[in-house]
């Protein structure tokens, strides 16, 4: 037999194509910087790729794994190696499992809609797999303990109309009779997606009347989405730590943990989809309005006080005690984070951002945004480039 046996063979039967998955691999990555290393076979695939070939009569040690299929399962069984498993399932086997904590990630969100005032709330989830459900019953379980309503929406993925219109027209039914304002939780990104979409053809405002948060932080479909997208981050490298420790512990002989390993949620991402709060002091909402409406146009303080026939003092102290900001604070926070995306994704030059985001001048902006940053604009954009 070729090869040096003290390093254990594992095989990272692990999807590559979504950030969470990405991240459980660095985190396994992590672990073996600190501790005695594995030989490792990992793949480029897709959760729904093939049971790899070789597996069946594979001279391994270890197997870490998502597993999509009961088929997958059983040829993993079959092996009699060391196993962990990543993905909660309905499927049958006795694997320890190591992955999110689904209750909590429901309860995090519906606290994120209360702290801001939301009284009415919707819940989209698909029921394909244990954890869809089980995050999206914490969540209605939670703002029903707060003396809320919830309204939910089913769908299966597997059986969703063949035609898309079709089903956003059906969802866009939905939505419009939904109370207002309302935060809506979608069980995955995929889902939440679709509901801007639907609120996008039905001119439904986001954040305004419903307010979007989707599950995983999956940052291509997050950022992709109009308006960006909210969402509860995962944790995969703590979850890819914790895996690579039960395993190895698994191939030295050591029982498996009595209950599953369940790692909470790094938090909420906040991004356009959900960043509004609800408010009984009518002047501020009404200011809020104004500037979310024309922060673009270059709305200034003074424009803002003299529409709202009230006093700059007056303003910003009721608006300080709202949201802990002030008028020109929220203004620029609304112009930078449009700035940030502009440097990110596009390529216009600081002049035409300048003018998009309500600058009356190139060299302002630039100005400001050195005080803000440490950086000026283009060296943001190298940076964001290089990440």
């Amino acid at each position: 037999m070729n090869g040096d046996r003290s390093l254990p063979r594992v095989a990272l039967i692990i999807e590559t194509t979504r950030t969470y998955t990405r991240d459980i691999l660095s985190g396994v990555r992590r672990y073996l910087a600190t501790n005695k290393g594995w030989s490792c076979y990992v793949e480029l695939r897709a959760l729904d790729s093939d049971p790899p070939p070789w597996l069946r009569n594979w001279d391994g040690d270890g197997i870490l794994t998502r597993t999509h299929t009961q088929e997958m399962a059983d040829l993993i069984a079959e092996t009699g190696l060391p196993t962990v498993e990543l993905r909660s399932t309905d499927l049958k086997h006795d694997f320890p499992f190591v992955g999110m904590d689904n209750a909590l990630i429901g309860r995090t969100v519906a606290d994120h809609f209360l702290t801001r005032g939301y009284r009415h709330f919707a819940a989209y989830q698909t029921g394909s797999e244990s954890f869809f459900r089980d995050r999206n019953q914490n969540f209605i379980d939670a703002v029903r303990a707060a003396n809320c309503d919830c309204r939910e929406r089913h769908v299966d993925e597997q059986s969703a109309p063949a035609d898309w219109e079709e089903a956003q027209d059906s969802l866009i039914e939905w939505l419009r009779d939904l109370p207002k304002p309302v935060g809506l939780f979608a069980t995955n990104d995929s889902l939440a997606v679709r509901i801007l979409d639907a609120c996008t053809r039905a001119g439904i405002r986001v954040p305004e009347e419903i307010a979007v948060v989707g599950t995983e932080n999956e940052e291509t479909l997050c950022t992709f989405a109009s308006p960006q997208l909210t969402s509860i981050a995962f944790d995969g490298e703590a979850v890819g730590f914790r895996a690579a420790e039960i395993l190895d512990d698994l191939m030295a002989g050591k029982p498996a943990p009595d209950k599953p390993s369940l790692i909470p949620p790094r938090g909420i991402v906040l991004r356009q989809s959900s960043d509004e709060l609800l408010m009984d002091d009518h002047l501020v909402a009404r200011a809020l309005q104004i500037i979310r409406d024309e922060v673009f146009e270059g709305i200034t303080v003074s424009e803002l006080c003299r529409r709202l026939s009230t006093s700059r003092s007056t303003l910003e102290r009721r608006m300080k005690a709202a949201i802990g900001r002030n008028p020109k604070a929220e203004l620029q926070r609304l112009q930078f984070r449009r700035v940030e995306e502009l440097l990110r994704f596009t390529t216009f030059t600081i002049e035409d951002i300048a003018q998009r985001c309500g600058f009356s001048y190139a060299h302002y902006l630039q100005s400001v945004f050195r005080e803000r940053y440490g950086m000026t604009p283009n060296q943001f954009r190298k940076s964001a480039t290089i990440r």
